[in-house]
């Protein structure tokens, strides 16, 4: 894979002025690589996931590994804070039993993908029982430990303060990119971290960036679709009643290097960006790319990205389109395509043709 530009300030070598204490739930590629970076810069991290192996290979002289989420709680300093790396379909529990254990001031922190909504009830239901709610939208996968994570912040705004540090160690920081031109305020937005608003806002944000990801992601790859079959016309055009006939054949001749498209508009173009460095990086290991099926899932932002346009009734058909174009990489479209399949042979007698 393309290696990407490593954070000018890396955390390898620099230390925060504010270390502090942070308990990690859920020890995944992104769980573990936020707790690397943080101890990296300094701060101290209690860590528990249910795979104990996980929570082992992570500790040393700045990590402990809890065997219990009573254990973590434990060993934490108030007022504590725990941040959850959970997938949304188990974090309800894990704050549930958190509430439990923590005392009065504590913070949960939830850097998953839960839905906003879900976060302004939570943060409700804790204030009840004198505990903090955070939600904090974070962006920068696999590649995180080493170019830092974008941070999409939800909270109140004393909460969101004292955890400054954390966010910061977390987040890119001076990353080399080339500032705004016309920008004037101050403000931690460049430096990777934003508090949003109140509970909620963060991952509001957080989705909506998900759902402009399934934009982007999709007419990439429709565009470099459209290029791998340009050159349609030099194949057997079939000459019957079921298919549409190609005009001009001689206009589709093309023989494409599409693996070499993607790397020339890495550079200088107006569409490069993140993401055409990781298909160039793609294509140039596999060029068919043998070892994908074409299933592509959705773990929900998508979704939420829709319903809230159509409550706002904001036009988003990029983003719409590209979730269907996800339910139909997955088949869900089948039934569909019999039923129109069956309709043309009821009233036309069209039969279909064979794949």
């Amino acid at each position: 894979m393309t290696t990407p530009a490593t954070n000018a300030n890396a955390n390898a070598t620099s230390t925060t002025p504010s270390p502090t204490q942070l308990g990690m739930v859920g020890l995944g590629r992104m769980g573990a690589n936020l707790v690397r970076r943080l101890t990296a810069d300094g701060h101290h991290c209690v860590v528990y996931d249910v795979n104990p192996a996980a929570s082992a290979a992570l500790a040393s002289e700045h990590v402990v590994a809890a065997a219990s989420l009573r254990e973590l709680v434990d060993a934490l300093d108030a007022p504590r804070a725990v941040w959850l790396m959970l997938p949304a379909a188990l974090t309800q529990g894990a704050v549930d039993e958190l509430s439990d254990l923590l005392s009065p001031d504590d913070v949960i922190i939830d850097g998953g993908n839960s839905f906003y909504q879900d976060d302004i009830t939570r943060a409700q239901e804790l204030a009840s029982r004198h505990l903090h709610y955070v939600d904090c939208g974070t962006s920068g996968g696999v590649w995180g430990l080493e170019r830092g994570y974008s941070l999409m912040i939800g909270g109140e705004d004393e909460v969101v303060a004292r955890l400054d540090s954390i966010f910061r160690s977390i987040a890119p920081g001076d990353d080399a990119t080339t500032p705004t031109p016309n920008r004037t305020r101050p403000g931690t937005a460049p430096l990777g971290y934003l508090h949003c608003g109140p509970a909620g806002a963060g991952h509001f944000v957080k989705m909506v960036h998900n759902g402009v990801e399934y934009g982007m992601m999709g007419a990439l790859a429709e565009g470099l679709s459209i290029l791998h079959h340009a050159g349609v016309g030099r194949r057997p055009a079939g000459a019957d009643a079921e298919t549409a006939p190609l005009r001009h054949p001689e206009f589709f001749s093309f023989d494409i290097d599409v693996a070499e498209v993607a790397e020339v508009w890495r550079h200088g173009s107006v569409i490069s960006s993140w993401l055409v460095d990781l298909a160039a990086d793609a294509l140039a290991r596999s060029p068919e790319l043998d070892d994908f099926s074409g299933r592509v899932s959705d773990s929900g932002e998508g979704r939420w990205t829709v319903e809230a346009a159509i409550e706002e009734s904001v036009p988003a058909p990029v983003i719409a389109a590209s979730l269907w174009q996800r339910f139909e990489s997955r088949g869900e479209g089948a039934f569909s395509a019999r039923v129109l399949s069956a309709l043309r042979a009821e009233f036309g007698g069209h039969a279909e043709r064979a794949s």
